[in-house]
Parts: structure tokens; sequence; C-alpha cells
């Protein structure tokens, strides 16, 4: 995958107007100590009049709230409320100098802006829990503020997310797929958007060869103009207790309230890993119900009906698979099925 270009990098913040928006998707900002931080919110439509359980999605890495259009509109359309937040340099979020969001913005600044935002849909929603949805790195970033104990959620869900256990495996998938990764690192002045420099790589690492290339072009239009090096660096190693985490996750009892959803053909979260991240947190959740520190019926592992054909549940983890589906799972072009899984993992809380 040799591609290398200066065309699609910047070493300043945008001045752009903020991104347009589907006119379900409202836009929201909330203050904090360091700058406004940016939340996306899409209202329940055809609710049932019973209050449902909202939804507070994180973006990962060179992302923001945007990624998660398809997904709110979907399911705020089945009587969600939905929020999505975007962090500091990131979205429609207050921006950083290149040098500061870069070197200087740790993994712990960024949960701080993506707390502030729960605690804000919480306020909105009257005090009830969200269920938390983490993607890539921001699904490593979930895991990190559960286990940090600074808010409890309803469930967790992990879509192609940073293992707790780590991203060494991660990141040796990402050089095995492009072996000029470091190469062009170099040249481009270490530049953390580096390996996302060019339409070419983005669907290489984050799509799907079936997604449109004009959506991938547009994709590559919002990415954000760099990257805290912290926030994955410290998620190298093993970096979350999942004991801690799921102490953090209230209503156990019957069914699961972790889901680990991955794209079928995603390179970089691979099969491998995310099934390593389900057992990562069933292992755990036998141990705490064993020593009943959660009260929980603990079930074995059983296939569940499911399209792809791969999906199973059981010690408190459901783990579901997006055929055809990259990375970017919730932009891919099959993004519709992990959405109704994520519903339907909803439904059973």
């Amino acid at each position: 995958m040799f591609t290398f270009t200066y065309s699609h990098l910047s070493f300043s913040p945008p001045t752009r107007p903020p991104h347009p928006l589907p006119p379900t998707i409202q836009r929201f900002y909330t203050q904090t100590p360091s700058g406004k931080i940016e939340i996306l919110y899409a209202a329940p439509r055809n609710a049932s009049g019973t209050q449902k359980t909202p939804i507070f999605f994180i973006h990962g890495g060179m992302g923001g709230a945007w990624v998660w259009l398809e997904y709110l509109d979907f399911l705020s359309a089945r009587g969600i409320p939905c929020y999505a937040v975007s962090m500091r340099g990131h979205g429609d979020s207050w921006m950083p100098s290149f040098l500061r969001l870069t070197y200087f913005t740790t993994k712990r600044m960024l949960a701080d802006d993506v707390v502030s935002g729960i605690k804000w849909a919480e306020e909105r929603e009257g005090g009830q829990e969200v269920v938390l949805v983490g993607h890539s790195s921001g699904g490593g970033l979930a895991q990190y503020i559960l286990n940090e104990g600074r808010v409890r959620v309803k469930g967790l869900v992990l879509a192609g997310a940073v293992p707790g256990f780590g991203s060494f495996g991660v990141y040796m998938n990402w050089f095995r797929l492009d072996p000029w990764f470091s190469f062009r690192m170099i040249f481009h002045g270490w530049h953390p958007n580096s390996p996302l420099s060019h339409p070419r790589l983005v669907r290489g690492v984050f799509f799907s060869e079936e997604l449109d290339e004009k959506y991938v072009q547009e994709f590559q239009t919002k990415v954000s103009f760099s990257e805290s090096f912290w926030w994955p660096l410290t998620m190298g190693h093993r970096f979350v207790d999942p004991r801690k985490v799921l102490r953090q996750i209230t209503g156990w009892g019957t069914g699961q309230r972790v889901m680990v959803l991955r794209g079928e053909v995603d390179k970089i979260m691979d099969k491998v890993q995310m099934v390593k991240l389900a057992d990562f947190y069933r292992v755990a959740f036998a141990s705490l119900v064993g020593e009943k520190k959660i009260e929980a019926i603990d079930e074995e592992t059983t296939e569940t009906p499911g399209e792809g054909g791969q999906d199973n549940i059981g010690h408190g983890v459901r783990l579901n698979m997006v055929p055809k589906a990259g990375h970017h799972l919730q932009n891919d072009v099959t993004w519709e099925l992990g959405a109704a899984k994520l519903l339907a993992f909803h439904g059973q809380l």
C-alpha cells in the first residue's frame, strides 16, 4: 500500500464553519474548564411512551461525533435518545494548536471531555445512566473511564475497540497491512495523520473495498487535523482491570451488559483481537459472579442467530459480527446490520 503525499496533512487547526447536520440531529456545546465540547443529539422519534435508556457514543482517533451520524439517526428513529461527543481537537469542539494536541494532550484530558459530555447528557435525561458505546481508541477510552470509576453506565458496547489488555497486537496488524507505515511517518515529520494521509490509506485501514469512493473521499476531509500521540501510546499495554470495569455497569441479572461488536473485514481489530477482548471480560464476569461481587446469572457461551452466523452470548458478554464491514463498521456499507445488532443488545438490557 505505497502511497505518499502531503496534500492531506495540516499543521494548524481548521478555520471552517461547523459541519452541516441532517435535520434529525442537533448540535450543542458544553463548557469545560478547557473549552467548549461539541455534543450531537438525536431526539427519540416514534417513541412508545416509555422512556428508553439513552445511548452515548465516543469516537476513535482522527474522528469526531460525526462518525456516528448514521447510528444516531437509525436508533433515534426507534425511540432511543442518542448523544455523540467530539473531544478537543476533533469534530467541531475547541481546537488546541498542533503541538498542544499532538504532544501535550493526554488520555486523561480526553477522558475529561468525554465525562463532561456524559454528565451533560445524564442531566438532560433526568439523571438516567447511559449505555456507553466506544469505537476504536474511543472504546479504549470508555474502558479507561469505567476503570477509573468516573461514571456508572447501564451497558458497555466496544465497537472495534482497543482492547483493555493492550493494543500491541492491533498495531502489529497495522504494520503488516502497511509496511510503509514507519517510512512514511519519518518523511511526514512524525505527523500523527501520516498513516491516513490519503483516501487509499483510509480505505485500506478503515473500510471494505465495497464502500463508495466518494464516501471515502468525503470522510477524508472530515478527519481531525492531528491527533494526540499519548492517547494510543498509553494503551499499548494492559491499561484496565476488567473486574473494575464490570463493577461500574449497573443492572446485572440475566442477559448481557457488555457487547463486543466487530467488522468482518476489520484488518486491525481483527477477529483474533475481538474474541480475545470478549474473553477478557467473560473471565472477569465469571469470577465476579462466583465471588458474589455481581448479582447475576452466569450462563455458558452459546451461538445465537444473527447476520453472518458468527454471533454468540455468554458470561455477561455478547460478541457480534457485522458482515462485510471494516474497522469503521458504523460507516461502512453494512452499517445498518451493526446498528440493528446494537438495537437488539439495547432491547435486552
